[in-house]
C-alpha cells in the first residue's frame, strides 16, 4: 500500500517572480532559501508523488463554472499565467493515484470534479517548480505531482470543515492505494494578503503568527474554527487560502509542523510562511 511521508505548507506568491528586487535583500534571500530547504527535505523523504492542494485565481474557472473541489486525473501542464522564471511545462501526473482518489471519493460521499486535461495556475506551479521539480533534480528520481484545486479564492468558498473532510478522504484513498508510492502533500497559499483591494501590500504579522502556531501544533480544529469574517478582516481575502492548509494537514496526518521560515514582506504583498508537516 502507498505510504504517506509528510508534506509542507508554503506560499505561492507571484510577486516574488515579477518584482524579485522589490523585497529587502535579506528577506528575499531567506524566502528563496526556505524553498530550497523544503526541496532538500522533500528529496530526503523519498517521496515519489506529491499532491499539491491549491486554488484557482479566477483564471482556470470562472463565472461559468466554480467547482468546490477538482482533481486532475490526466494530462497536466502549466502554469497558464507564465511569470519571469516560471514558464509553462508538461507535468508528470500520477494519473493512477489521482483516479483512485476520485473513485474513492465517489464511494464515500465526495463527488469530485475531474479534469482529464488540465492547465494549472501559479498556486500549483510555484511549489511544483521550486520544491517538487527541484527535489527531483536533487534526488535524481522522478517525482510526480497531482493537482487538487479548492474553491478558496472567490465566493462561494468551500467551507473549512469540508476542506478538512476532503483531506481526510484523500488520506484514506492514498493509504488504500495498492502501490509502493511514497506520497507527500503540499498546501499552497497565503498567509495574510489582500488581493485587488485598497489594503493590498499590508501584512498582518500577528494573524500570520497565530496561523503558524495552529499549523505547527496541528490544531486543525483551531484553523477550521476561524470564520470567514475573521479571516477577511485580519488576514485579507488572500488568507482564505488557509483552506488549502487545512486540507493538506488533514491528508498528511502529520504529528506536528516545523516552521522552516516566516517573513512578512509588504513589498511582496504577503506574509510568507513555510512549514514542514512531519509524520
Amino acid at each position: 500500500m502507498a505510504e504517506i511521508v509528510g508534506g509542507f505548507l508554503v506560499p505561492h506568491d507571484p510577486v516574488m517572480f515579477v518584482a524579485r528586487d522589490a523585497a529587502p535583500a535579506e528577506q528575499a534571500e531567506k524566502v528563496w532559501g526556505a524553498f530550497e530547504n523544503c526541496a532538500e527535505r522533500l528529496a530526503a523523504s523519498g517521496a515519489t508523488t506529491v499532491v499539491i492542494v491549491g486554488n484557482d485565481h479566477y483564471m482556470l474557472f470562472g463565472t461559468t463554472c466554480l467547482p468546490k473541489y477538482c482533481i486532475a486525473t490526466g494530462h497536466v501542464e502549466g502554469p497558464l499565467d507564465q511569470l519571469p522564471g516560471l514558464k509553462k511545462e508538461q507535468i508528470a501526473n500520477n494519473e493512477a493515484l489521482a483516479t483512485a482518489i476520485a473513485e474513492h471519493g465517489s464511494e464515500s460521499g465526495f463527488d469530485w470534479a475531474v479534469a482529464r486535461s488540465f492547465t494549472t495556475d501559479h498556486a500549483f506551479s510555484i511549489p511544483y517548480q521550486l520544491i517538487v521539480k527541484r527535489a527531483a533534480e536533487l534526488s535524481g528520481r522522478e517525482i510526480k505531482a497531482v493537482p487538487v484545486y479548492l474553491a478558496a479564492a472567490v465566493d462561494p468558498f468551500i467551507t473549512t470543515h469540508r476542506a478538512r473532510q476532503l483531506g481526510e478522504q484523500i488520506r484514506d484513498a492514498v493509504l488504500a492505494f495498492d502501490s509502493d508510492d511514497k506520497v507527500a502533500f503540499i498546501g499552497s497559499g497565503g498567509i495574510s494578503h489582500w488581493v485587488g483591494t485598497k489594503e493590498s501590500g499590508q501584512v498582518n504579522e500577528e494573524f500570520d503568527r497565530r496561523v503558524i502556531d495552529l499549523c505547527c501544533s496541528m490544531d486543525i480544529d483551531g484553523l477550521a474554527s476561524l470564520t470567514n469574517e475573521e479571516i477577511l478582516e485580519q488576514g485579507g481575502n488572500g488568507a482564505m487560502e488557509i483552506r488549502n492548509f487545512i486540507c493538506a494537514m488533514a491528508a498528511s496526518g502529520a504529528a506536528h509542523g516545523e516552521l522552516v521560515e516566516y517573513q512578512p514582506v509588504p513589498a511582496w504583498v504577503t506574509g510568507l510562511g513555510l512549514i514542514e508537516l512531519r509524520v
